[in-house]
């Protein structure tokens, strides 16, 4: 697999508007996007610290990934993305060694790239992801 650096760090949140005062305000970044992921059932918004993405979300559904992970554990650090070149063939490659996936096959994420999840249970807790120009 060709990873080239952490594309962002994604932080579940009850509330993008409280908590994006935080990051302007505290720790004087910019937002620079907002973005809702139908799909996803997601509202994102996107901060930069150098070349990394912090990525906030905010579920439109209580039933969704992100509603269910705040019910179960609270605000809080959701996963890791890593920027990987040829997704799919990192996917069939990690699958191949063992790897479980959530996606077996890229699907549309935020910001135009192509994201799939790699399953905690295989990567020691973390929730991963990888993501694709």
């Amino acid at each position: 697999m060709d990873i080239s650096h952490i594309e962002h760090i994604g932080i579940a949140v009850k509330s993008i508007e409280e908590s994006r005062k935080y990051y302007e305000d505290v720790l004087g970044l910019k937002c620079y996007a907002i973005e809702e992921v139908e799909d996803q059932k997601v509202k994102t918004a996107f901060f930069m610290v150098g070349q990394t993405k912090i990525e906030l979300l905010e579920s439109t559904d209580p039933e969704g990934p992100i509603g269910q992970f705040i019910e179960k554990r609270g605000e809080g650090i959701h996963h890791i993305a890593y920027a990987a070149n040829d997704l799919q063939k990192s996917l069939n490659d990690l699958k191949e060694s063992g790897i479980r996936l959530i996606d077996e096959n890229p699907r549309a994420g935020a910001e135009g790239l192509n994201i799939a999840f790699l399953h905690p249970k295989s990567t020691y807790g973390v929730l991963t992801e990888l993501c694709e120009k």
